[in-house]
């Protein structure tokens, strides 16, 4: 959520950042800017008139003193008619406040200056390639149909007993998701991250302090009876660890990692390329997570891009990195740089990680803060990245990797996997 400080300071910047969004917020920002000025006319009128009672309790405890009892009660009868005014004033000023608050929950958060501008993925911008692409014969298969082949993944048995996008992964399969999990898990400890087992589902609270709502409330499944949401990504739970804390400056940064599996509802992508691991409902997923100092946040994404980056290289795949354009960043981020490995039995880029800086747009929403040298309360910035989402990686690994009786496997993954290859057998 943004400061109202911020908005109120420079109303003009705000609104010029975020039509890089392609969000116009004329009307809302000048309905925010009138609301805030009345709830603060309605804060002054409150503390004018507490400050009024807190004299006339002098007033009468000096009356008291003195023994003018009659004088004290007419006090007293001051001191009634003054709180039975404050009332009305103190039920506008909530009401307005509130209101002021749901207006400020629809703006998205700035994004950064070096953020392009633009309105779809066409409009992103590659940064930098690394990996070769490998040259497959002509009769390659795309991983659903080694899937098959090899019996690793029975995508029709996890439609029986689920629906679509609930694959079943078998024997090797299930062993290769779990080497890579371990894989991803190790790389990212010897980093420095701290590993979590958090939970899968959410309350609200948790589900708003990241940002999830009340944006993509329609994204992610809902338990009605019990009020609460399944995760569409460990960054929702590990954050929230922080909510509403104030971390030692000496303790930052704090740098968290978790697998977990994922849930999605992915409404409204029908029509798009669904098939095999592309898109599912349910997957895998190893995060990184860090809340960091204001001041070394855009140091720390530079850091975490290269983490990302570094754990692609070591599984020999082909590989672009994106910076977002406005129109297609996240509700919440700031900047955001996606991770794509070139599938090349399907001769296209897959998304395999987001890797963003959200700045104080969560921790805002979290009150997660820390105390600066001065003593000053201030807000902390939170940043995640994907490391990896196993769905598209395995994909990759499983076609790029293709031979005519084996599918080799990246060295790196032998001492997991407990193989150099994948066969039949």
């Amino acid at each position: 959520m943004l400061q109202i400080a911020l908005i109120r300071q420079q109303p003009d910047f705000v609104k010029e950042r975020l039509l890089v969004k392609n969000f116009d917020a004329s009307a809302a920002i000048e309905t925010i800017l009138s609301m805030d000025e009345r709830r603060r006319k309605l804060q002054l009128e409150l503390e004018a008139a507490q400050a009024g009672l807190n004299a006339i309790s002098k007033e009468i405890g000096l009356l008291m003193s003195r023994g003018d009892k009659a004088g004290a009660e007419e006090k007293k009868k001051a001191v009634v008619s003054v709180k039975s005014g404050l009332g009305p004033v103190q039920q506008a000023l909530d009401l307005t406040d509130a209101q002021m608050q749901q207006l400020l929950l629809t703006l998205p958060n700035l994004p950064a200056s070096e953020v392009p501008q633009g309105k779809s993925p066409q409009d992103n911008i590659v940064i930098r390639e690394g990996g070769n692409k490998p040259k497959l014969p002509s009769n390659a298969l795309a991983h659903w149909d080694l899937a098959k082949k090899y019996n690793l993944i029975d995508f029709e048995l996890g439609n029986k007993i689920t629906g679509a996008g609930f694959p079943v992964y078998i024997n090797k399969g299930a062993r290769l998701q779990r080497a890579l999990i371990q894989y991803f898990l190790d790389f990212n400890t010897a980093a420095g991250f701290v590993e979590y087992q958090p939970p899968l589902m959410v309350n609200e609270a948790s589900a708003f302090g990241t940002g999830q709502l009340p944006d993509k409330e329609g994204q992610m499944y809902y338990m009605n009876e019990d009020e609460l949401f399944l995760i569409p990504t460990s960054e929702v739970p590990l954050t929230n660890l922080w909510r509403d804390m104030i971390i030692k400056e000496s303790s930052l940064p704090v740098k968290m990692t978790a697998y977990t599996p994922c849930f999605r509802r992915e409404a409204g992508s029908y029509g798009k390329d669904v098939r095999g691991l592309n898109r599912l409902h349910q997957f895998d997923k190893v995060e990184i997570v860090q809340i960091v100092h204001p001041e070394t946040s855009y140091a720390v994404l530079d850091q975490m891009v290269l983490h990302v980056e570094k754990l692609l290289l070591s599984l020999d795949l082909p590989y672009r990195i994106l910076r977002l354009c406005g129109g297609d960043m996240s509700f919440a981020s700031a900047i955001t740089y996606d991770f794509e490995v070139y599938s090349a039995a399907q001769q296209k880029w897959l998304e395999v990680s987001s890797v963003s800086n959200f700045e104080s747009f969560q921790t805002n929403r979290m009150k997660v803060r820390f105390k600066d040298e001065s003593g000053k309360t201030q807000l902390l910035h939170s940043l995640n990245g994907s490391s990896l989402a196993l769905p598209r990686i395995l994909a990759c690994l499983l076609e790029n990797h293709q031979e005519n009786d084996f599918i080799s496997l990246p060295e790196i993954l032998h001492p997991y996997f407990k193989s150099d290859k994948l066969t039949a057998s």
